[in-house]
Parts: C-alpha cells; sequence; structure tokens
C-alpha cells in the first residue's frame, strides 16, 4: 500500500514536470519575443509610419501628428515631421549624411545640431529606440495579453528622471509597435504616442531626405516676419516657474526687431530672452548652429546644454538660462513657456 502511494505520486510529480515543460515550448518567454522583435527590425530596410502623440507634460494636454520616415543605410536617415494640432506649428527633425536638423519650412528656417540623435536618447515615436531600451534593460517587465506583447522598460530619454519608465505595446502578429505610454516616477502616463500605420521597406527619393528640397516645398509660404507681426509681439512668460517670481522686464529695441529679458528670483533663479526678428528670405542653404541637444519642449523642439534651453516657436526665438536648475527642471519650465502673455 505504501509502495503503491508513493508510485502515485511520483507519476504525478512526473506529469507536472513534463506539462511544464510543455506549456514552456509552447509560450512565448520575455526572451523569445525580444530576440523576435529585434529580428524583425533587422529584416528592416527603411519604414514609414504615421502616428499621434500627446505630451502631457505641461498644464494642458498639446497633440502632435507625426510622419516619420526611416531609411537603413551605411548612415542611417531619419526624417520626422511634426505638426501641433492646436496653433499648426509645424517643424522636421532631420538626419542626413549633412547631419542632424530641425527644419522650420514655413518660416525658411534650418538649425543644425552637433548630435548624435537620436543615438544618445530615447525617442518614442522611434522603433529603433523602443528595441534599445528594451534590450538595454534587464529588468524590463513582461506580459502578454489576448492583442499584445507589453515591454515595461526604463528609459532613456532627455528628461529621464521625470519620466523614467515607458510600457510598449507590440502586435502578436507583425511584432511591430502599436502604442507607448512614456510614465513619471507616480507610474502616469504624461506622454502617450498611437501608431496608425506602418508600412515597411517603402521607396523613397533622394529628395525625401533633402534639406533644401523639404524647405522648398513651402517656397510660395511666407518665409519671414513682417513689421506688423514685430510691433504686435506677444511677450510669453511660464506657467511654470519652480518657486521663482518675476521681478524685472527689459525690453530692447534692436535695429530689425525686439528683444524682452525677463529676469525670475526665488528658489531657483532664471533668465527667459525672447526676440522677434525681422528678417529677410534667406536661403534654403543656409542654416544656425544650435548648441545642445535636441529635446521636445511639447510646444516645440529646442536644444539644451547644462544652463540653457534654446527654441524657436512661430517666428519668436527664445532663451530659457539658469544656474540654479537641473536639465529636468530647465525642460519643465521651458515646455510651459506658452500659457500666459504680457502685452
Amino acid at each position: 500500500m505504501q509502495k503503491d502511494r508513493k508510485m502515485f505520486f511520483r507519476f504525478v510529480l512526473i506529469l507536472s514536470v513534463m506539462m511544464l515543460a510543455l506549456a514552456g515550448c509552447g509560450s512565448n518567454s520575455q526572451e523569445k519575443v525580444s530576440k523576435k522583435i529585434e529580428k524583425r527590425l533587422e529584416q528592416i530596410d527603411g519604414y514609414k509610419a504615421r502616428a499621434e502623440m500627446t505630451m502631457k507634460t505641461g498644464q494642458e494636454a498639446r497633440k502632435y501628428h507625426i510622419d516619420i520616415w526611416y531609411k537603413k543605410g551605411e548612415n542611417d536617415f531619419y526624417r520626422v515631421d511634426l505638426a501641433n494640432e492646436e496653433d499648426d506649428n509645424r517643424q522636421t527633425i532631420l538626419k542626413n549624411d549633412e547631419g542632424v536638423f530641425v527644419l522650420t519650412p514655413v518660416l525658411n528656417k534650418s538649425f543644425k545640431f552637433q548630435s548624435d540623435w537620436p543615438e544618445n536618447n530615447g525617442q518614442p515615436y522611434l522603433y529603433q529606440s523602443l528595441i534599445k531600451d528594451i534590450t538595454a534593460d534587464k529588468d524590463a517587465v513582461f506580459k502578454a495579453t489576448d492583442e499584445h506583447y507589453v515591454f515595461k522598460t526604463k528609459t532613456n530619454y532627455m528628461n529621464s528622471k521625470h519620466l523614467p519608465y515607458q510600457e510598449v505595446y507590440f502586435d502578436k502578429k507583425t511584432f511591430l509597435p502599436l502604442h507607448v505610454k512614456v510614465l513619471n516616477e507616480h507610474e502616469e502616463p504624461l506622454i502617450e504616442v498611437t501608431f496608425h500605420d506602418i508600412s515597411i521597406n517603402p521607396q523613397f527619393s533622394e529628395a525625401d531626405f533633402n534639406r533644401e528640397a523639404i524647405l522648398g516645398d513651402a517656397g510660395e509660404k511666407e518665409s519671414f516676419a513682417s513689421m506688423a507681426e514685430v510691433d504686435n509681439f506677444e511677450v510669453l512668460l511660464p506657467l511654470t516657474t519652480k518657486g521663482a517670481e518675476l521681478v524685472e522686464t527689459e525690453e530692447v529695441e534692436l535695429e530689425s526687431g525686439k528683444r524682452v529679458i525677463s529676469t525670475f528670483k526665488g528658489e531657483r533663479n532664471f533668465t527667459l530672452i525672447q526676440e522677434q526678428i525681422e528678417a529677410i528670405p534667406t536661403s534654403a542653404s543656409d542654416f544656425v548652429e544650435m548648441n545642445g541637444e535636441l529635446v521636445h519642449l511639447g510646444h516645440s523642439i529646442g536644444a539644451i546644454t547644462n544652463e540653457m534651453v534654446e527654441w524657436n516657436h512661430q517666428g519668436t526665438h527664445f532663451y530659457l538660462a539658469s544656474e540654479d536648475m537641473t536639465m529636468d527642471e530647465l525642460i519643465e519650465v521651458a515646455s510651459s513657456v506658452y500659457g500666459r502673455s504680457v502685452k
């Protein structure tokens, strides 16, 4: 009797182990899915994708329509067209053999960055960045739903202290990204990207990644500020000030425009400079050098260093400088420069 009971328990144990082994063979583990997603990307020579990105990093949510183009090569080419839904502010991030640029076609303006973008920091709308973050995070959390493979990873964004995590949803059939949620330290989604369409291995022309051709597409539009726009110069102030208060505003008349210097003092001292200049039409071959790394501010794209952020928005150039703020704080304050104004 005792012997039969031992044999029975042994049989149950062996059967359980076999069932677990079979279940493991039939399922997709985190490692298997990661490798399949990486392999899928390796097989791609290029893609075009449409997406919507909602940023809740300021006082109000701001929505972008995004077209993402990627062409694999000895030097990978990228083109990201961003259109802000509220103010129709359109900019293009371009990476080609000339370098990394931010283009504002309606103003015929071109800013060149000394940057390794997007290798140096991640972007939630780039397929490559998402894969890189997944493979780099050894503590990534994985789960499978009926339709998605979901990875929760650490981020490699410019302001990763404020946006430390992300959830990436992949289609279980195509292994392509469908949705991204970028989370703050409280795991609340502050940035969300939804991909509506991804076309694999499309045809590209040389003009698709040519800076002058992209700017030339807006050649019939007015490409410089009028004097009336300078006269109606609207001074913008940040909604987020990190405990500082506006103590002084100085207005400087320039030869062909106007500059306003706003000084804030308090827990974090900073200075906001904005200027609007009546510009003459420039050649699409001209560009302005921007110091710092490329950063999304919600309302526009800028360049950030350890002590300053600068950006261009609807023909006005902004500089936000502080010796008291961290890079994350600079981004947070700069992102809020749109909500209140003084005449």
